[in-house]
């Protein structure tokens, strides 16, 4: 199956309702394990797992989610949006692991790459794209862009590249 997989969040504001009392400070969920639910339009509630990566510095309601199974990151008002419900923080602890090379990590970074992804054929098809930045909380994992799609996606770079399919494109 295509690594990249694609789900129907559209990109559309929705109005926001009467604010809510100001009450005792929320903890902080950044680098916690969540779950909630999830309803577009008139659609049936689905169940999300991740973990929350960031709180954006100029919206510190929005936060930047790495879902379980998907490959992008997204980000949400989890507590204003009104199609998120029942959200959790999970007790898990998320899984540090120590970076295998950090020289090759930390060159990897701004480079242009060529990153192949298997189709559902068994073929390869090359995507290039950009290395942006590690990734925060999940620290193994990498920022990453594409030309042919410009969403940011996070992947486990180091590995793709220990197993031939990422390539790092000479500075031109």
């Amino acid at each position: 199956s295509m690594m990249k997989k694609r789900t129907s969040h559209k990109k559309h504001r929705s109005s926001v309702g009467p604010s809510k009392p100001v009450s005792q400070p929320r903890r902080n969920i950044v680098g916690c394990r969540i779950q909630h639910g999830w309803k577009e339009g008139n659609g049936p509630v689905t169940q999300w797992k991740g973990t929350v990566l960031d709180q954006v510095p100029v919206n510190p309601s929005l936060y930047l989610i790495k879902y379980d199974g998907f490959d992008c990151v997204y980000g949400l008002e989890l507590n204003k949006d009104e199609r998120v419900s029942a959200l959790e923080v999970l007790p898990d602890r998320v899984a540090t692991s120590r970076i295998s090379d950090a020289h090759l990590a930390d060159t990897m970074i701004g480079k242009a790459v060529e990153h192949m992804f298997e189709t559902e054929d068994g073929s390869k098809d090359e995507w290039r794209g950009m290395v942006l930045a590690r990734a925060p909380i999940m620290n193994t994992w990498f920022y990453i862009t594409y030309e042919k799609d410009p969403v940011l996606y996070m992947y486990q770079l180091l590995d793709d590249y220990k197993e031939g399919d990422l390539r790092i494109m000479p500075d031109s």
